[in-house]
Parts: structure tokens; sequence; C-alpha cells
């Protein structure tokens, strides 16, 4: 993975929506931005699942508490805030 695909926020945005939808298990385009994770159906097993997954793909460490999401400091409001948050991530990382 090159500086360049870390840096490309389009790319990002539809690598989040790619793992978010195939939790959800729904196309990726039918995952929208202002789309909470309640409105795809995903529980918190799911939630859990898709951190793993950004994780993996990004090669960032995710600051989530399953157990007290709130005070997690990581936005999952709506899928357009885990994309801002993991942009937030790579970025930090590369600084």
């Amino acid at each position: 993975m090159g500086l360049d695909f870390m840096l490309d926020e389009n790319v990002i945005a539809q690598r989040v929506k790619q793992i978010i939808a195939e939790q959800a298990l729904v196309d990726p385009v039918e995952v929208r931005e202002d789309m909470t994770l309640a409105d795809l159906d995903l529980d918190s097993l799911g939630l859990i699942e898709c951190i793993f997954g950004i994780e993996e793909a990004f090669d960032v460490a995710v600051p989530f508490n399953a157990n007290n999401p709130d005070e997690s400091g990581f936005d999952i409001s709506s899928v357009g805030a885990i994309i801002r948050q993991v942009e937030n991530l790579i970025a930090q990382q590369a600084a």
C-alpha cells in the first residue's frame, strides 16, 4: 500500500463503505455517508467486525471500546463520521 493510496480520501471512503457493507450484507453502493449503523441493521458484533476490518485494511489501531462505545473517542454516529475518523487515524499515522 503506497502513500498515494493512504492519502486518497475517496479510496478510503469507498473501502470503509465496503467493509461496512460486508457486515451489513448489503451492496456497497447502498451505503451512504448519512446512514447510521442502525439504518444498516448492524448490531454490536457487526460493529466490532467493522472495526477489525478497518484496522486490518488500513493498518491502524482504532480507539474503540466495545464496553463503553460512547467513551471511546471514536465517532460511530454515521458512516460519514466513521470515514472521517479513519481518515484522521491515517493522517496521524503518516505524520
